[in-house]
């Protein structure tokens, strides 16, 4: 017998590749599934907007979406700026250079919360890097010009309660530009003073800004006379002991209080009755405020408190499409040539 064992060396057994060395995301930190719930409880504690919890929480499902759907991993630790690089991309591609803008904004404000030392779940920096920011074209932002207001006020001009009521809503708009939700939600308890949101000796009204901090909006004497004459006709509207918002409704389910969606739907109807085609909201109004404020002379400081924003930011983000329009103003005004024709040079 030929106990020799022949070796050959060509051949070689293959071996089953583990399960370690197979192209399957291997979680190294908290799923993004657990840290979206957590950051939802999060933005609730800090008394976000309705609005503002929608937006972020739309963009973590989404970003969750994107990473399970392409085999990528979905935890908080594995994210890489690559990840977040493509997503951007893709929902550019799907939607718009505006909308992959947004969630930029929204994946860097989560990526920040889930590094900051209070949470903690990511050890390395953000994979949100500023330099992957959608670049989004500027557009003109629209403003309500002072024959659109006119013409707004003129449609609102009798003595009834819907006419008092929306003069003076236009009005304290075009005045200091309050947010919708904070203007709508003004508090009117005239039996208890304290409580109440409206001060007409003080020419103010209080309201409520993102994250609930209190500001005091100054009024002019045109809008404290509306408000005025407002106050008055809403002292005959059925709701007026019972309910303690200021604004009241006409007709729909609850008339004790115009919500914000209200306050669009007057808007619409108004711009109709004044002829005016296109679509003016509570929004532009913002714009127009800071916009009116600044050519007239007021500092930047100035309009960021009398808007209730934190940063002066907010003013630059207004008023930067309007700038160039303020800046011809100024020039007529102190034209060169105009000056030396005058004899003022």
């Amino acid at each position: 017998m030929n106990n020799v064992i022949e070796f050959n060396p060509q051949k070689r057994t293959r071996r089953r590749p583990s399960l370690a060395s197979q192209s399957i995301p291997v979680p190294r930190g908290a799923h993004l599934d657990q840290c979206r719930e957590s950051w939802l409880l999060a933005l609730e504690s800090a008394n976000k907007s309705p609005k503002t919890i929608r937006s972020y929480t739309d963009t973590a499902a989404a970003f969750i979406r994107y990473l399970r759907d392409n085999g990528l991993p979905c935890d908080a630790e594995g994210v890489q700026p690559e990840h977040v690089r493509a997503f951007l991309v893709h929902e550019r591609h799907r939607t718009s250079p505006a909308s992959a803008d947004v969630h930029f904004r929204n994946l860097r404000a989560w990526f920040n919360w889930l590094c900051s030392d209070e949470v903690a779940e990511r050890t390395s920096k953000s994979p949100v890097l500023k330099g992957d920011r959608p670049e989004v074209a500027k557009k003109v932002r629209q403003y309500v010009t002072v024959d659109e207001q006119k013409r707004l006020l003129a449609a609102c001009r009798s003595n009834s309660f819907e006419d008092r009521r929306d003069r003076a809503l236009l009005t304290i708009l075009y005045d200091a530009g309050p947010r919708a939700s904070g203007l709508m939600n003004v508090r009117y308890t005239p039996r208890n003073p304290d409580e109440s949101d409206v001060d007409l000796r003080g020419r103010r009204i209080r309201i409520r800004l993102k994250g609930g901090d209190e500001h005091w909006v100054p009024l002019g004497a045109e809008a404290t006379r509306a408000l005025d004459r407002y106050v008055r006709a809403r002292s005959a509207h059925s709701k007026a002991a019972s309910s303690p918002w200021l604004w009241l409704g006409i007709q729909g389910v609850n008339t004790g209080h115009m919500t914000p969606e209200g306050l669009r739907d007057m808007l619409v109807r108004r711009c109709r009755d004044a002829g005016i085609r296109r679509r003016i909201t509570p929004h532009d109004y913002r714009g127009t405020a800071t916009h009116l404020l600044l050519a007239d002379g007021a500092s930047k400081d100035a309009v960021q408190r009398i808007l209730g924003w934190r940063t002066p930011d907010m003013v630059e983000h207004y008023s930067d499409a309007l700038a160039d329009e303020r800046a011809r103003d100024i020039h007529r005004r102190h034209s060169p040539a105009d000056r030396l024709a005058a004899g003022k040079q």
